[in-house]
């Protein structure tokens, strides 16, 4: 085929592929079956191939992603992405209609689901995909337009080709999706996603596209952010030139004229909120003509012509039929309530954690009580009362003995938990080597729930230092093992040896002793030895530590059994190194306090951990004393208040780039 040939061909191919992604994720109708675009899709990635100046970047072909990335570069937004003044009652939706009709006594709102996602911005010009960035704070976002190309809902060229067009949308992750994602980290022994929220997060901020093309993401748009070319007059009108143009904009949006319409069409959300395929978290009540809009103007953050209701936590009522006690790593006897299955936020729930004897105590909770249950922040269930016993209820009592290996239990007055004191039970044993093996442990890659359990029922093992004497026939014996695998686990083991000194004591499990406390304590006294030889007073010392926290290193260090292990650890090979690397009088963040909200692409523990070792102290609340609120996507009242008080706020990118040069910069806003 001639070059002319192939150019014409692959405008064809071009337009044909974009038609028919279009009828199957946004219009749910295809014209054609998955074979046929499967060999147009082959077709045109050949003739690219062959031709590699006929490749666009906005082919069809370019979805799939494949580079890494290993930033992502600020974006600033010519037109602010706000968000929204949050209602928790209708009464305040009342007081907004109010303040809205005293100004326009005409005016009309449109009334759209929220969907629960991540809010980002596309831009076209001249009809083609040119740029895709996160909301960030607002002003400054980061670029993902690779991992937005791999959304096939997401047009990368338009119908109409304006000079510019910005457009507001929300990504989100599928409920069925989600599942599927979950079901794959818990049986890749990997930590899992919470929520599809934080799924859809984590899936957009991957460094590599093609991963975030498997996660199948998909987008709602709600907002036209710019034009240029066309005029409209109500925000009605910009979503249906939006639809016509080729997006997939909000669902389910009715334009209202009063607040008794207003509270109709929320609740009309509401109840069929379960049925959606997604999850929303409230809905968005907007003024509907735009220069209305216009005149109202804004606060520094949020809008005057628009609030978000937003839905109470949902609770349901059903039946407790037991209780069950598991055996932490740390010998705590935890009970669970087991009941009858309920869906909640979107998610079957039958378990839920009651604490301890004192939490059942004084909610006087019996098998076979009708319970109250709701999930906290959507997320993690918990039981809020009961409402009527069983004829035949007693009142509920933990057992006096450990449930796995029947040493009689001990209570711990200061927490109000029954312990198991065996550190030799079964139940202990299997928990603390998953833990020893964790990712922010020892970091023993292959080494999860599953395999530790086959090891134990083997009896291979008997203490974390036996996992260093394993070897490739012993592995072998276990079942799904090959050469291959039992090589990479073996390969894992010996890299762990290597672990610095403060993942080694994380890794010990002492009580109240977590990553943070173990980096202090080696920051404190720099070697094994030193530690050991501290008395508790010395220990105690440690800025952030306290009389508690110094007997829990003291015992724990002191006991036999630890001891004993070390020794065994030492013999196995592990060096146990440790090089304080910052000294917080080189980090901007010394002394500093410092408060995390929003989405950040990093772990929120991995941001504290790094922030505390650049010698700041984290806090979970806004107050006059916090010296910076690192604010990441979606951040709520935290930042509002930090605003409120005159706080310098950072993105995660300028935490980032402050922690990476150390000293020497002064943070944007300060003086």
């Amino acid at each position: 085929m001639e070059h002319r040939q192939a150019e014409q061909r692959v405008r064809e191919l071009t337009a044909l592929l974009e038609r028919y992604n279009h009828e199957y994720y946004v219009l749910d109708a295809p014209s054609v079956d998955d074979y046929t675009f499967d060999q147009l899709m082959h077709e045109l990635a050949a003739l690219e191939q062959t031709y590699p100046d006929l490749l666009s970047p906005n082919s069809p072909t370019q979805r799939v992603g494949g580079t890494a990335s290993s930033t992502f570069s600020k974006v600033s937004h010519a037109v602010q992405m706000q968000s929204l003044q949050d209602v928790f009652d209708f009464e305040q939706v009342s007081s907004f209609v109010s303040r809205c009709r005293e100004q326009f006594p005409d005016v009309r709102f449109s009334v759209e689901p929220k969907i629960d996602g991540l809010s980002v911005s596309l831009e076209y010009r001249d009809g083609e995909l040119v740029l895709g960035s996160t909301r960030g704070d607002g002003f400054t976002g980061e670029d993902v337009t690779a991992n937005l190309k791999t959304i096939r809902s997401i047009p990368l060229t338009l119908r109409e080709k304006l000079p510019l067009l910005e457009v507001r949308g929300e990504v989100y992750m599928p409920r069925e999706q989600f599942f599927s994602l979950v079901k794959q980290q818990e049986e890749a022994d990997e930590t899992s996603f919470k929520n599809p929220r934080n799924a859809a997060a984590g899936s957009l901020r991957q460094k590599q596209a093609a991963v975030t093309a498997k996660r199948k993401l998909d987008i709602f748009i709600f907002n036209l952010q710019q034009c240029e070319g066309k005029t409209f007059t109500t925000h009605d009108e910009t979503l249906s030139f939006l639809e016509q143009t080729g997006f997939r904009v909000i669902p389910g949006r009715r334009l209202c004229s009063s607040t008794e319409e207003i509270i109709d069409a929320v609740n009309a959300i509401g109840e069929a909120r379960q049925t959606l395929p997604y999850d929303i978290d409230g809905v968005v009540i907007k003024v509907n003509v735009l220069s209305q809009r216009e005149r109202m103007g804004a606060t520094s953050k949020t809008p005057k012509w628009a609030i978000a209701y937003k839905f109470p936590p949902e609770e349901k009522e059903t039946v407790l039929r037991d209780i069950e006690v598991n055996v932490g790593r740390t010998g705590a006897l935890t009970p669970v309530a087991v009941f009858d299955t309920i869906l909640l936020a979107g998610t079957s729930v039958s378990r839920a954690v009651l604490h301890n004897q004192d939490f059942i105590t004084e909610k006087d909770i019996r098998i076979g009580d009708s319970i109250v249950v709701r999930k906290a922040g959507d997320i993690i269930p918990e039981v809020l009362c009961s409402v009527r016993h069983a004829p035949d209820a007693v009142p509920y009592r933990l057992p006096a003995a450990c449930p796995v290996c029947g040493t009689p239990a001990v209570r711990d007055e200061a927490e109000a938990v029954l312990r198991c004191p065996n550190i030799s039970c079964p139940a202990q044993l299997h928990k603390q080597l998953v833990h020893f093996a964790s990712r922010d442990a020892m970091n023993i890659d292959g080494l999860g729930t599953a395999i530790i359990t086959a090891l134990l029922d083997k009896q291979l093992v008997r203490d974390a230092a036996d996992l260093y004497h394993l070897t490739e026939e012993q592995l072998l014996t276990l079942e799904g093992f090959k050469e291959k695998s039992a090589a990479n686990l073996l390969r894992a083991l010996e890299n762990s040896k290597t672990a610095p000194l403060d993942r080694v004591i994380y890794a010990l499990g002492i009580r109240n002793i977590g990553q943070k406390a173990a980096s202090l304590l080696c920051a404190h006294f720099g070697s094994l030895p030193a530690i050991e030889a501290a008395d508790r007073d010395e220990i105690a010392e440690i800025d952030g530590f306290g009389e508690i926290m110094a007997d829990s290193v003291y015992t724990a260090l002191h006991d036999a059994s630890v001891q004993q292990l070390l020794s065994k650890l030492r013999d196995a090979g592990l060096t146990m190194p440790y090089e304080k690397k910052i000294t917080a009088q080189d980090t901007f963040f010394s002394g500093k306090t410092v408060v995390l909200t929003g989405t950040l692409s990093m772990k929120r523990s991995e941001a504290k951990e790094r922030l505390e070792a650049a010698g700041a102290k984290v806090s979970g609340s806004v107050s006059g004393k916090t010296s910076y609120l690192i604010a990441g996507e979606d951040a709520g009242s935290k930042l509002t208040k930090a605003q409120s008080l005159g706080i310098t706020i950072l993105s995660e990118a300028e935490m980032l780039e402050m922690l990476e040069s150390g000293g020497g910069q002064t943070p944007a806003g300060e003086t």
